[in-house]
């Protein structure tokens, strides 16, 4: 996939207003796809924070494979990154996120004790990549519809405080994206899972991506959603014709409706129709 150059104008002021907030809150909470957790981190983010304590938040655990969701909360922590798995559905978060907040805290909250300084809630930024679930983790956290929220990438427009609890407050973020993807990899994780529009991308080549990942990691998944024999990844305008039969995905007198095929698979995909999957395991040596 050919490089992929993205970075519209509320992206770029995005940074600065990123920049310009970080002396406002005591935290940054770096909201990653638990499927995705490498290829939703955004590079610009240590670089922009610098020694900001910083809380992960791996979220959509929901959607991903629970073995690898806890492999990766594992990595991060073993390498000193706080870090803890949501989603934005079920469950209440606020009492493990506040605890490890106040964990990554605990040098600066000591040192306001010791200045005699009143105890407040902590302030916490919410930083992720557009479609990451940002404006549904605060609602979830609020217990109302505080932002605005939406299936498109970068649909959170401006920067708002929200109180969630006595002791946690967040300032939502629009979403930030680094301006090309080096890594085709990357681009091509993002674009499976929606993080970037469909409409600038060659939407054949990421099924095509897709069916060899599933093909990979979940073998039998492409099987038995679509009610195959046998998918053979290396033939992939075959795969799309049986998938098309078994799904009516036809154009009267005209054979396979690609087009029709290629949305099905991605709304799929994206919706858990193929169960939990994870497309980016924890390292296994250690590495960062």
């Amino acid at each position: 996939m050919k490089q992929i150059q993205w970075f519209p104008g509320h992206m770029a002021k995005a940074r600065r207003l990123v920049e310009e907030k970080l002396g406002l809150v005591d935290i940054v909470f770096e909201l990653l796809d638990a499927r995705i957790p490498v290829s939703s981190a955004n590079p610009m983010l240590g670089e922009i924070i610098k020694n900001k304590p910083r809380l992960i938040i791996l979220n959509k655990a929901d959607l991903a494979d629970p073995k690898d969701v806890a492999d990766w909360i594992g990595h991060f922590r073993r390498n000193g990154r706080a870090a803890v798995a949501t989603n934005s559905l079920t469950g209440d978060p606020k009492p493990e996120i506040i605890r490890e907040a106040r964990i990554a805290l605990r040098e600066q909250l000591a040192k306001d004790i010791e200045r005699g300084m009143q105890e407040r809630s902590i302030r916490a930024l919410v930083v992720g990549i557009p479609n990451v679930g940002k404006s549904q983790f605060i609602n979830r956290l609020a217990g109302r519809s505080a932002t605005q929220t939406g299936d498109k990438p970068g649909i959170t427009k401006k920067q708002q405080y929200v109180r969630v609890a006595d002791e946690l407050e967040l300032l939502d973020n629009p979403g930030i994206l680094w301006p090309k993807f080096d890594d085709p990899n990357v681009g091509m994780n993002l674009a499976l899972l929606g993080s970037i529009k469909d409409e600038i991308l060659p939407l054949e080549e990421v099924v095509q991506a897709g069916i060899r990942l599933l093909h990979r990691d979940y073998p039998g998944v492409l099987e038995a959603r679509y009610s195959l024999e046998h998918v053979n990844p290396d033939d992939f305008v075959g795969t799309l014709d049986a998938i098309g039969r078994r799904r009516g995905c036809l154009i009267a007198g005209h054979g396979i409706d690609y087009e029709r095929v290629i949305r099905l698979f991605l709304y799929d995909l994206r919706n858990q129709k193929f169960g939990c999957i994870t497309f980016e395991k924890a390292p296994v040596d250690g590495r960062v």
